[in-house]
């Protein structure tokens, strides 16, 4: 075999094992059977792919193998592409851990915010007999319900 082919050859040894042992309730026979079709179906569209490349004229076969160098090239920097994303967003999401710390804290009451306590007395001072809640009530309910694409999806049992 030339290095595409064997590059294109599939290698099925291993396709019973990567059935569920109890596959939808199928006897050991049936799964024999079912593995030994799926070989034969991949073989052949395997080898349909090779047949296809080899009745192709070189000048286009010589075109299809810059095309395949060239997706091999952008594979290549796609990969680099992931990469340095994992790492950019490993380094923001570092950045908004403090923001999410504080966020949280505020929404749960464990801290209050600058001013607050001044403005609560003042209005209980009013005759506002309502006891004095703890950070901000319904937050995330009132946040999803206000996304667009959330708050089609949320239900009555929900809230």
């Amino acid at each position: 075999m030339s290095d595409d082919k064997q590059q294109d050859a599939l290698d099925l040894s291993d396709l019973g094992s990567a059935l569920p042992s109890n596959a939808a309730g199928l006897s050991a026979e049936d799964r024999e059977g079912l593995v030994a079709t799926l070989k034969n179906k991949l073989q052949s569209l395997a080898g349909q792919h090779a047949n296809v490349l080899e009745a192709l004229a070189p000048n286009v076969r010589k075109r299809v193998d810059a095309l395949r160098e060239i997706q091999s090239q952008h594979d290549e920097l796609e990969a680099k592409f992931f990469e340095e994303r994992a790492a950019l967003e490993a380094k923001y999401q570092k950045l908004y851990e403090p923001l999410y710390t504080k966020r949280y804290e505020i929404v749960n009451g464990v801290v209050e915010v600058d001013g607050v306590s001044t403005e609560a007395t003042m209005e209980t001072s009013r005759g506002d007999e309502e006891s004095e809640e703890k950070g901000v009530p319904d937050f995330w309910l009132t946040a999803m319900k206000t996304n667009e694409v959330l708050s089609e999806e949320i239900q009555e049992r929900d809230e």
